[in-house]
């Protein structure tokens, strides 16, 4: 089988905020195809970490025609990974990279003449900012309007570059900032980013029917409270489209916490078959384990994956034989179930076969 992750070279950190860094990758030219990469996608970084082996995925915030793959990476409180690569990732050191992935975007039409709209709440404006940057160079006929909260100027991504693309598309691209903590002249650009500050915005700048395509990008409630919001509105919820980043626990819970829990119908046991670049693997699956992939990890298969909450879609694939039944599912749509794809980090047998293709993504 090819390998999931591939070695590069750090080329570049560059701070960005008190909170965040910019970290490109020089890609190797036996690479360059491996590693094209379409707007709005993610990279996911692997790392040994105090003897830990951890994934995390991170937004690509280049466009398309930069020349360049970057994330960005804001430090969250008690999050190991993003800790370590602010403090400890040098410049020339090697990360273990997965391939892009994701399907946050829409295919681009040269000839369109679309008016997009992102709403990004802090470092949700990553993969916003990829799309924006390829769209408005893509699709010169095309329009984008961003809406970006965060609790300051001072800690708001991307300001500067944001600023730049202004400056070079200033026909084309409006920008509205929003901030929690910071007095601004109007109000419409104070508070939080909610179901009633779109809702305002909407109102007073960007009736719904000049809106062909709207990208959500933030926490998790404002993603929630957003899309509601543009659905509330009319805006057809094939015209939405929502990345999500982190889980929504109860108040005081803890991610690990989250636990995989049989039901009554799961199998007790079951032969699971993974196919992989037109290879197939066989291994069982016992009661006790918390999911497909759990039980591929625990038989030496290595499977795409990242963030094991269904979220983030790495470990998408295609049932193909047998019955599965998924815990959790923000990363799928309705078409994607309808085509029989699951997330093997959610998915409990229901069946005593099961066969998946990570051929089909």
């Amino acid at each position: 089988m090819s390998p999931i992750f591939h070695p590069l070279r750090v080329r570049s950190i560059e701070p960005d905020t008190a909170e965040a860094v910019i970290v490109a990758f020089d890609v190797p030219p036996d690479l360059h195809q491996v590693f094209g990469f379409t707007q709005g996608q993610h990279l996911t970084l692997r790392a040994d970490i105090d003897g830990q082996d951890l994934r995390r995925a991170y937004s690509i915030c280049a466009g398309i025609d930069d020349g360049q793959l970057r994330v960005g990476v804001r430090k969250v409180a008690g999050g190991r990974f993003s800790h370590w690569l602010h403090t400890r990732l040098r410049v020339g050191d090697t990360l273990q990279v997965m391939a892009p992935q994701g399907r946050f975007f829409v295919p681009l039409q040269p000839a369109a003449q679309r008016h997009y709209l992102g709403i990004a709440g802090g470092s949700g404006i990553t993969p916003i900012l990829s799309l924006m940057k390829t769209a408005l160079a893509r699709e010169p006929r095309s329009r984008f309007t961003l809406i970006y909260g965060n609790r300051s100027l001072q800690s708001t991504m991307f300001r500067e570059e944001l600023q730049d693309l202004k400056n070079r598309y200033l026909a084309r691209l409006a920008l509205h900032h929003v901030f929690s903590a910071e007095q601004t002249d109007l109000p419409l650009n104070m508070g939080r980013i909610d179901h009633g500050k779109i809702t305002a915005f909407l109102d007073a700048l960007l009736p719904v029917r000049r809106i062909d395509v709207a990208f959500i990008c933030g926490p998790f409630q404002m993603n929630d409270q957003v899309q509601a919001a543009l659905l509330a509105a009319g805006l057809p919820a094939e015209r939405i489209h929502v990345e999500r980043f982190g889980l929504a626990l109860p108040a005081g819970a803890q991610a690990d916490a989250v636990m995989h829990q049989a039901l009554a119908g799961d199998a007790h046991s079951a032969r699971i078959t993974i196919v992989r670049d037109g290879l197939r693997r066989e291994f069982r699956f016992t009661r006790e384990q918390a999911s497909i992939l759990d039980a591929a990890s625990a038989a030496g298969l290595e499977l795409p994956f990242a963030c094991t909450s269904g979220v983030c879609g790495t470990c998408r694939a295609r049932c193909l034989q047998g019955r599965v039944r998924m815990e959790r599912n923000f990363a799928l749509d309705q078409a994607d179930l309808d085509a029989g794809f699951v997330l093997s980090c959610q998915c409990r047998p229901l069946t005593d076969s099961v066969v998946l293709s990570f051929d089909e993504r």
